[in-house]
């Protein structure tokens, strides 16, 4: 089994279709294990305190599932989450990206499972993990 988008095709339709975040990340790497992608960490993504805010974390977890599903199913933009679940396990400090690890742990006819571990760019103890699963819209 190959990938139905790679890396480029795969951000330039993210682009196309999240124009308003899209500048607010990147792939990093991207096969059939997984996707590396990076939240470009500026000062509206940052709580008072200084740290990463919660929900800057959760669009990378998100948007770093989605992705993946793209990249295995081709552009389906209508896919939705339906669930989702997140540990923060570490203080995010500002002023560094955030890096997510993610992988899918099932990928059904209709439901996908993603996991998602989040690191400082700089840094290998986990700031937070994800859990995300999607509805995928029928053909």
């Amino acid at each position: 089994m190959s990938l139905a988008m790679n890396k480029p095709e795969l951000s330039a339709y993210l682009s196309q279709i999240f124009s308003q975040i899209i500048n607010d990340f990147a792939i990093d790497a991207l096969d059939m294990d997984g996707i590396t992608m990076r939240l470009k960490v500026a000062t509206r993504h940052l709580r008072p305190g200084g740290t990463v805010s919660g929900p800057s974390m959760f669009a990378l977890a998100d948007v770093a599932v989605y992705a993946m599903i793209l990249s295995r199913l081709g552009p389906k933009a209508l896919a939705v989450t339906t669930s989702s679940s997140m540990d923060f396990l570490r203080k995010p400090e500002g002023g560094s990206d955030i890096v997510a690890r993610g992988r899918l742990l099932k990928l059904g006819r209709s439901l996908v499972v993603g996991d998602v571990l989040m690191f400082p760019a700089k840094g290998d103890k986990p700031l937070a993990r994800a859990t995300m699963t999607y509805s995928i819209p029928p053909n």
